[in-house]
This record gives structure tokens, C-alpha cells and sequence, in this order.
């Protein structure tokens, strides 16, 4: 309990503590390297959960891994972690510490990429969409339950619960429109997501964002806001 205590105390110390906040046409840059900048998201919803959608969009040049969601429990440092490393083309899906992988087909490293991952314990169904297409389905950790209480953060992935973190796996580029909801979405509603991003979260909206903002990032206006036409509607009026 002492070490939790210790772990919140410091994500306070330093940071700036913003109010509720519409994010829309908004994105946050992590200008710099370093093992001290990050955002925590605050959650609508405590847990635990059983199923989970997330959605986010990220512009990055990076060549080495990097963390995009981390989402760490008092038990489970990466209860659910969403982590790509462009070397091997691979993004990982963590859940209860466990790790699927996915092959990513080759993009141009110079553009926005959108991803929804989403992931249902009942069934173990894992769906990734990466710029509006849909990906193989995979089937993952069947029958396991997130734990309660997390601390979500964009811009670095915990290796404990909210810090232990490293520069090698940061985060640096832009982040946005980050989504998240305690159930699977269903193609239909990940559909009307990636359209019009009308749908939001009710565990983390970005429509309504509670956050803390630290180090060696800001918040900007996004210069390129994009809607993706999912690729399963592609050619279908």
C-alpha cells in the first residue's frame, strides 16, 4: 500500500491538473525523449472489466518500440498495454500480462495511422483495425477479468503500477482522439467510429477528457484531423 501511495504521489507532484476538457481537434506531442513525460488519462469507470474497445490516432517516426496505451492495475503492470515496435512490423495486445502479437503490413511512416483494438473475455475475441481495416481475429486470454483501479497513460508504458518508467520504450510524436469503452464494439459501431468519431467512450472520452499532463509534453491543435473509411466499406456507397 506504501508503494501505491508513493507511486500516486509522485504522478501529482509536477504535473498539470486540468478540468474536464473537450479534446476535439486537439492532439498531445511528446516533443522529446525521456523517462518523465506522459499523460494520465482519468477513467469514467473503475473496473474490472471483461471486455474493452480502445481507439487512438498517432503520428510517429519513431524506428525503435514504443508504448501507445498503458493501462497498469495493482496487480498487473500491463493489464492491458497496446505496444508497437516497428522493427519487426508488430504491434502487441497485453492483457493480464500476457501478449498477442499481430504482423502489421508495411504504411508509410510519414502519415497519421488510426487503431481500434477491442477484446471480450466470454469469447477471448481480439479485433485490431489499423486505418479503418480490419485485421485477421484472434482469440486471447478467454475467461480473464481486468482488474479494478487502473492508471492510464499515453506517452510511456508502466513497468509498475503508474511509473518504473524507461526512454528506450517512451512515446514521441502526436496522440489523439484517444477512445475507450468497457465492452467490445461491435464492426457496425467501430464503423460509425472511424467515420465520424461521433461515438465516444465511457471509460476514457475524449469529448469530455479528465487528464494530468507531465514533462516534456503539450497540448496542441491537430493540423490534420482525418476520418477513416473503414476498410470493409471501401467501394460501397
Amino acid at each position: 500500500m506504501e508503494k501505491i501511495l508513493l507511486s500516486l504521489l509522485l504522478l501529482v507532484k509536477g504535473t498539470e491538473i486540468l478540468a474536464q476538457k473537450d479534446m476535439d481537434r486537439k492532439v498531445f506531442l511528446f516533443y522529446e525523449e525521456s523517462d518523465n513525460s506522459y499523460v494520465r488519462l482519468m477513467p469514467e469507470k473503475n473496473g474490472p472489466f471483461n471486455a474493452f474497445t480502445v481507439c487512438l490516432r498517432f503520428y510517429t517516426i519513431l524506428a525503435r518500440e514504443y508504448s501507445l496505451f498503458s493501462f497498469a492495475t495493482p496487480s498487473k503492470d500491463n493489464d492491458l498495454l497496446v505496444f508497437i515496435d516497428p522493427n519487426q512490423r508488430k504491434l502487441s495486445l497485453s492483457v493480464g500480462n500476457q501478449d498477442l502479437y499481430f504482423d502489421l503490413k508495411e504504411e508509410n511512416i510519414m502519415q497519421w495511422k488510426s487503431i481500434c483494438v477491442s477484446w471480450e473475455s466470454s469469447t477471448g475475441v481480439v479485433v485490431l483495425w489499423v486505418n479503418g481495416t480490419p485485421y485477421p481475429r484472434k482469440v486471447f486470454q478467454k475467461g480473464y477479468s481486468i482488474n479494478a483501479n487502473p492508471i492510464i497513460m499515453i506517452g510511456q508504458e508502466q513497468d509498475s503500477y503508474g511509473g518504473k518508467f524507461s526512454n528506450k520504450q517512451c512515446f514521441v510524436g502526436e496522440i489523439s482522439d484517444v477512445q475507450m469503452w468497457d465492452s467490445a464494439l461491435s464492426s457496425e459501431n467501430i464503423n460509425n467510429f472511424l467515420r465520424s468519431k461521433l461515438i465516444t467512450g465511457n471509460v476514457v472520452n475524449w469529448k469530455s477528457l479528465k487528464y494530468n499532463i507531465c514533462g516534456k509534453s503539450i497540448l496542441l491543435e491537430d493540423v490534420c484531423p482525418i476520418y477513416y473509411i473503414p476498410g470493409c466499406l471501401q467501394g460501397h456507397s
